[in-house]
């Protein structure tokens, strides 16, 4: 489904396209989380990771509540954004020997996805307002805090030490 596809043809619609793409961002992040700890050498990098795959599995719970209090079925649709970023994250992962320096890559990864994913759920919360579904928002505004939180710990981590560390 293209961007401007007729399927798309009403607001509900493209809130149901949008749930679906973070959706099958959520589960392939899933997917990707356990290389990414396995990667870090730092051990609150490696504790933040592994405490964000819990979040994500929680936050993919949440949005199939959605799914079915919007009364759609619980679908990803494909979602080249996160593929590419996840991909380029690996590319760059595998490039990097030295491990101070893979950790500092690992948070930059680590963000490009959270950006991705703040800026679906932002979207999301509005449009599901804008719908009237306040209790569809209420479930999406917790994964977009969760969100905020994972990057504003990412940012921290960077700034503190592992920058430095990789310098």
């Amino acid at each position: 489904m293209g961007f401007f596809s007729k399927d798309i043809k009403t607001m509900d619609d493209l809130f149901v396209h949008t749930l679906r793409d973070i959706y099958y961002a959520e589960n392939q992040i899933v997917k990707a989380l356990p290389e990414m700890i396995d990667k870090a050498s730092d051990q609150e990098l490696k504790n933040g990771f592994e405490k964000h795959l819990q979040e994500t599995e929680m936050q993919i719970d949440r949005l199939e509540q959605v799914f079915k209090l919007h009364g759609v079925d619980i679908a990803g649709v494909n979602c080249p954004a996160i593929d590419g970023i996840l991909e380029e994250a690996d590319d760059v992962s595998g490039e990097v020997d030295d491990d101070q320096v893979l950790d500092a890559a690992l948070i930059a990864a680590g963000q490009a996805v959270e950006h991705y994913e703040i800026t679906r759920y932002g979207t999301l919360v509005a449009w599901a307002k804008q719908l009237g579904r306040n209790d569809c928002a209420a479930l999406l505004q917790q994964n977009l805090q969760e969100e905020m939180n994972t990057d504003k710990a990412l940012t921290a981590m960077a700034e503190s030490r592992v920058n430095a560390a990789a310098a």
